[in-house]
C-alpha cells in the first residue's frame, strides 16, 4: 500500500520535468510488458477470455493511466486525487452489478452514496478552486478502475503474467498512437526525458505495476480476498503522507472530513456482504 500511495506524488513529479503525461502511461506499459515478456513466453488465452481480456487491457493498460496523469497533470495539488482514486470500489461495485449481475445490499448501496458524498464534501476545499478538471479525471480514472476488476473476475484462470503483458502490451501501443496524436513528435519528446524522470517511469512500472500486484497476489495464497481488500484504504494515507513530505501539501478541515468519509466508506464496503 506504501507502493500504491507513492505512485501519485512519483508521477506528479515526472509531469513537472516537463515529460508529457500521455507519453509518460505509454513508456510505464511498455517496461511492464518488457519485463514480463519472459514469464507470458507469447502463449494466447482460450478464446472465450478474448472478450474480457481486451476490455480489461484498454480499460486498465489505456484509460486508468490515461486519466490518472491527466488528473496530476491539471492538478496543482495531489492529495485529493489520490482520495478520488478511492471511488474505484465503489464504481467496481456497481460494475459488477451492471456486468455479473451481482447483487448489491442495501448497506452497500449506502455506502456507496455516502463515499460520494464525502467526494462532494472535498468539493467545496477552497484550494480545489482550481483543480476541477483533475478530480474529474481521477474520477474518470475510478471509474475504468472499478470496470477493469469486474472484468477481472472473469479471468480468474488465466496466469497473472498473461493478463498483466496483455494490459502492457495494449497499452503501450494505443498510449503511443495517442501521445503521437495529441501531444507531438514522440521520438524528440523521448529525447527530452532526464535520468531522474526515467528512473521515477521505472519506479512507476516495476515497484507500483509489478511488484506491488504481485505482493498482494502473494498474499491471496493465504488470506482470503476479504482479509486483504480492507488494506486498500491504507494507499491513499499513505499517498497522502508521502505528498505532504515530497510537496509539503497539509490538508484543510474541509479535506479531512471529506476524505475520513470516503476512506471510512470504502473500508466498510470490503467488510459487509
Amino acid at each position: 500500500m506504501v507502493a500504491h500511495g507513492s505512485s501519485f506524488p512519483a508521477a506528479k513529479l515526472v509531469l513537472n520535468n516537463s515529460v508529457p503525461p500521455i507519453l509518460m502511461a505509454s513508456l510505464r506499459m511498455l517496461l511492464v510488458f518488457l519485463i514480463l515478456i519472459p514469464f507470458w513466453k507469447f502463449r494466447l488465452p482460450h478464446k472465450k477470455f478474448f472478450r474480457p481480456l481486451i476490455i480489461f487491457s484498454i480499460s486498465m493498460g489505456v484509460l486508468v493511466y490515461i486519466f490518472m496523469n491527466l488528473s496530476l497533470y491539471y492538478s496543482s495539488i495531489i492529495s485529493p486525487i489520490i482520495l478520488g482514486s478511492q471511488l474505484a470500489i465503489p464504481f467496481g461495485i456497481l460494475a459488477s452489478a451492471f456486468i455479473l449481475h451481482e447483487n448489491i445490499s442495501k448497506n452497500k448501496w449506502l455506502l456507496i452514496l455516502t463515499s460520494f458524498v464525502g467526494i462532494l464534501i472535498i468539493f467545496f476545499d477552497p484550494k480545489l478552486n482550481e483543480n476541477y478538471l483533475g478530480l474529474f479525471f481521477a474520477s474518470l480514472m475510478a471509474l475504468f478502475f472499478g470496470l477493469a476488476q469486474a472484468y477481472s473476475r472473469q479471468l480468474k484462470d488465466l496466469p497473472i503474467s498473461m493478463i498483466n503483458a496483455s494490459a502492457g502490451i495494449f497499452g503501450f501501443l494505443m498510449l503511443m498512437i495517442v501521445s503521437i496524436l495529441i501531444e507531438g513528435n514522440f521520438y524528440n519528446n523521448i529525447e527530452k526525458i532526464n535520468i531522474s524522470s526515467w528512473i521515477l517511469i521505472s519506479y512507476q512500472a516495476i515497484i507500483v505495476s509489478l511488484c506491488a500486484h504481485l505482493l498482494m497476489f502473494y498474499l491471496y495464497k493465504f488470506y482470503t480476498v476479504g482479509q486483504i481488500f480492507p488494506f486498500y484504504s491504507l494507499f491513499p494515507i499513505f499517498g497522502i503522507i508521502i505528498s505532504y513530505i515530497t510537496f509539503g501539501e497539509v490538508p484543510t478541515l474541509t479535506f479531512i472530513l471529506g476524505g475520513i468519509i470516503v476512506i471510512s466508506s470504502v473500508f466498510l464496503l470490503h467488510k459487509i456482504k
